[in-house]
Formats: C-alpha cells, sequence, structure tokens
C-alpha cells in the first residue's frame, strides 16, 4: 500500500491503545505474524513489516524505534484474536498437573525442546498449532498452544498416563485392538532392567541401553495420530529405535514401509537396527547415538 506524507504513524505502544490491545499481545501478533523479529534484546522490522507499513523513527530521548502507518490497524492480523492461544500454565491447569510438569509432557511427546532458557517449538509442535513466542524483557523462548491441544490424543494420553489412570478408563476400545503381529509375538522374553520385549534381539538391545545407563522405553506410542508404536524411544535426544527382524515376511515389510513414511513425515530422530548388527552393538549403538548427541557410557 502507497503511504504518503500525511500518513500517521503509531509506536507500537500507541498502536496497542488505539486497539484497545495490550502492548504485550500487539508484540505478540506483530511476531508471530513476522513483521518483527528478536534480536537479543531488540525488536528488528523485517521486509514483511515494512510493506505492511512499519518504519523506523528516532526520537530525541529514546533513539530508535519501530513505527506503524496508522492503517495497520485495519489489518486482518489484528482481528485474528478470537482464539486465544494457552500457555504452558493454562495447560497444567487444565490437566491437573504441576506447571512444571507441564513443558516437559510436552518435550517428551516431542511438542517443544528445552533450550539454553527457555523451551523452543519443534516441527512436530508446529504441526499442531504451537507458536514460538518470546518474554519482552528477556528474549526467553517460550511455546503457546490453540485449543485444540487440549483434545491432542497423543496428549491426553501422556496426561492420564502420568495421573495414574488406567487404560480401561481412557480408551478401552483401542486395548482390545490388538493386532496380529502383537498376537503372534508375545512379550516374553524379560530384560535385566524388568521389560518384557518380543524377541532375543529386543531383549540385547534393551539389555544394551539399560547397561549404557540410558534411559528408554519400550514399544511407546509416537506421539502422532496414526496409532503407530516405536520399539524403544529414548527422551533424552528424542531417538526411536526400530528393530527390523522379519525382512522375509511380506506384511511386516509392508508395516515397515509404513512406519518409516511416517518417521519421515514427521521428521523424527530414527536409529535402524538390522539382524546382522545384533552381534555388534557395542560398536554400532555407540556411533549412531552420538549423531543425535547421546554419549554411550
Amino acid at each position: 500500500m502507497s503511504t504518503n506524507n500525511k500518513t500517521k504513524y503509531l509506536s507500537s505502544t500507541a498502536l496497542s491503545k488505539e486497539l484497545n490491545i495490550p502492548t504485550k499481545n500487539v508484540f505478540e501478533i506483530l511476531q508471530t505474524n513476522g513483521l518483527i523479529e528478536r534480536d537479543n534484546a531488540n525488536w528488528i522490522l523485517t521486509d514483511k513489516g515494512k510493506k505492511l507499513g512499519g518504519v523506523i523513527k528516532t526520537h530525541p530521548r529514546v533513539g530508535e524505534y519501530i513505527a506503524w502507518a496508522e492503517y495497520i490497524k485495519t489489518n486482518t492480523i489484528f482481528s485474528r484474536t478470537e482464539e486465544k492461544l494457552l500457555n504452558a500454565t493454562a495447560l497444567s491447569n487444565h490437566f491437573g498437573v504441576s506447571k512444571f510438569k507441564m513443558n516437559p509432557i510436552l518435550s517428551e511427546l516431542g511438542f517443544v525442546q528445552k533450550a539454553v532458557k527457555g523451551w523452543t517449538i519443534t516441527k512436530l509442535g508446529l504441526s499442531i498449532g504451537g507458536k514460538q513466542l518470546e518474554y519482552d524483557k528477556t528474549g526467553v523462548p517460550y511455546v503457546n498452544w490453540p485449543k485444540s491441544i487440549l483434545s491432542n490424543k497423543r496428549l491426553v494420553e501422556s496426561v492420564n498416563e502420568i495421573n495414574g489412570v488406567e487404560l480401561d478408563e481412557v480408551t478401552s476400545d483401542e486395548i482390545n485392538k490388538l493386532n496380529d503381529f502383537r498376537e503372534k509375538y508375545v512379550a516374553k522374553h524379560r530384560t535385566a532392567d524388568g521389560h518384557y520385549v518380543r524377541s532375543r534381539a529386543e531383549m540385547l538391545i534393551d539389555n544394551w541401553l539399560y547397561m549404557s545407563e540410558i534411559v528408554h522405553a519400550y514399544e511407546r506410542k509416537l506421539p502422532v495420530e496414526e496409532d503407530v508404536y516405536t520399539d524403544f524411544y529414548l527422551p533424552v535426544g528424542k531417538v526411536y529405535i526400530e528393530y527390523w527382524g522379519l525382512e522375509n515376511d511380506p506384511k511386516y515389510i509392508k508395516r515397515k514401509e509404513e512406519k518409516l513414511n511416517i518417521y519421515n513425515k514427521y521428521g523424527f530422530n530414527l536409529i535402524e537396527i538390522h539382524d546382522e548388527d545384533i552381534q555388534n552393538l557395542d560398536d554400532i549403538l555407540p556411533k549412531k547415538l552420538l549423531k543425535f548427541g547421546i554419549q554411550a557410557y
């Protein structure tokens, strides 16, 4: 939109008063829509911001600041506030868990990851509508969420697990739907840490992880809508391990292809182990884990 000398410009604070929106929220809207970016303690006007009427002004007392052509008030970015995003504290209140547990739960699911300070969103978190934001004064990153996350299937299941809700109280229909593989290959091999796994190879992998003091889960459900379970999940590094041991079974090969497509779709960290690797775990696993920042002892 063209401007002329009569165009009136408003600081972000003045803009917030005109819109009757808190200043903090105005900065969040501008940042979320890519009009400004954070650079340490300063706000930077982006090219997109310039196209929408943003300019750099100078004040004798405060120095340079970003101002906005008055017509930006009618931009639709300020009319999209009907859906209030939820922070981690709001989620913890809704689910009845400690506010100190909420981000770790989201992290375990792969929706966020710990930064040096604060939390940053992942590719998976973005796919479910999360928004990366920063605190104005400190620049510490945090993530807010749309209300739809309250009904996210995997988040609800994880919270129920942590709260000790019995599985049959949560999804009785799903629990009774055992596939052919689970019925045919019963988890009867007991590992050193007490897990029951479905094959000797999985037992050796589990034992190796345990003896290397690497925290892991067995047959953890992927944090996606698809009904898929991973063989092993390592919370540190958000790494998934799949053991492919039935390469001569057509049904298994098809399922393998489907699982690999899902891993690729969501960009998950995946380590693949084959039969020929089982006797060389001491050589193979440390190298594969190191690629994802996990040091094996």
